[in-house]
């Protein structure tokens, strides 16, 4: 089970990182390939954030996290690398 959320965790930092990539240099350049790409792009990464946000939820009350651990793993789902950070630190313990 963890290896999936580690594997849940890397893939929605990637499509976070996509999703901000995609706005911030393909809609300057081309409108039609934005939106193309906005929907795929973003169901991938919606569908990655809530299975990260089940599977901390999960942890959280497997491995007795406190409140703020557990606040701190979801948080970091908002920003940009976060996810890499608290795979790093917090599951790498956990294996």
């Amino acid at each position: 089970m963890i290896k999936f959320f580690k594997i849940t965790a890397f893939l929605e930092g990637v499509s976070l990182l996509a999703i901000l990539g995609n706005m911030w240099f393909v809609k300057p350049i081309d409108m039609v390939l934005y939106k193309s790409l906005l929907f795929p792009i973003g169901m991938t990464h919606g569908l990655l954030f809530i299975a990260y946000i089940v599977l901390a939820t999960v942890f959280k009350f497997e491995k007795r996290y406190n409140f703020s651990t557990y606040f701190l793993i979801c948080i970091a789902s908002l920003i940009p690398f976060g996810t890499f950070y608290i795979e790093k630190k917090y599951l790498n313990q956990l294996t």
